[in-house]
């Protein structure tokens, strides 16, 4: 069986972590009437899901990327997570300003991946 390449298990498996994590932050907020023992526990364990792939992912893409790179990676990742979990699973657009915003966190990742 082939090996996938660095960058892509790295990415594929940071893209997995975020939607765990993202469910485990925010996925809660749909369930308002849940005490929040409850909720805090439910997000503890899907958050143990997201490690067991987080974990796995900076050991494999670190070497290939600095450290700085995979948190941008991650930054960035979690940016694009959040905006289509935002819309579709909690409801609420995403305005121009928030666009906005993304975008300018991306020119940072521009910086951080450029050769100077």
């Amino acid at each position: 069986m082939p090996r996938l390449p660095v960058p892509v298990l790295t990415i594929f498996l940071l893209i997995a972590s975020n939607v765990f994590m993202t469910f485990a932050w925010y996925g809660h907020l749909r369930f308002k009437a849940a005490p929040l023992v409850l909720v805090i526990a439910v997000s503890w364990g899907i958050a143990l899901f997201e490690y067991m792939l987080q974990v796995p992912a900076n050991r494999i893409g670190y070497g290939y990327f600095s450290a700085a790179q995979l948190k941008t990676i991650q930054e960035v990742i979690t940016l694009i997570t959040f905006a289509v979990f935002s819309t579709l699973y909690l409801k609420e657009p995403i305005g121009w300003n928030h666009a906005l915003g993304f975008a300018f966190i991306a020119l940072g990742a521009y910086f951080i991946f450029h050769k100077w």
